[in-house]
């Protein structure tokens, strides 16, 4: 396994770039219409997921899991958003099956990361505590 770097070497934040490239050019065949409406909302929310997780990596565990948690709540709202443009027949057949074999893609990966994240908090979190009451018990205060 390749070591990681840089938030540009994990594979969830090359999958939800190609997610957010996909988002755009499907939003580019949307009515004139959608371009305050849908079309922004849904580029916001694509553009958040990787610029979120690319983010987490440059906070302590704590403050990752959160961004990570923000981009599963942007991914949520950008899949709600494509579902109800391809209800309302705004998205072609096959970009709504490449978009929900990449989304779901990214979800899972995502989800992968914040258990891994949640894990190592918990690992370190143990760790710190063992140590703190080790401390205590060699260190007693009066």
């Amino acid at each position: 396994m390749p070591k990681i770097t840089s938030y540009r070497d994990l594979i969830v934040w090359q999958k939800a770039m190609d997610l957010a490239a996909l988002a755009y050019r499907i939003t580019d065949t949307f009515p004139r219409s959608e371009q305050f409406g849908l079309v922004q909302q849904m580029r916001d929310a694509t553009v958040s997921v990787p610029s979120n997780i690319a983010e987490g990596t440059r906070h302590r565990t704590p403050g990752y899991i959160s961004r990570v948690e923000i981009a599963l709540g942007e991914h949520a709202e950008l899949e709600t958003e494509m579902l109800l443009s391809d209800r309302i027949g705004y998205v072609r057949a096959n970009d709504i099956a490449a978009f929900n074999a990449l989304s779901t893609q990214v979800g899972e990966l995502a989800h992968g990361l914040l258990r891994s994240l949640e894990a190592r908090m918990n690992v370190t979190g143990n760790a710190a505590d063992r140590l703190r009451r080790k401390s205590q018990r060699q260190n007693p205060t009066p």
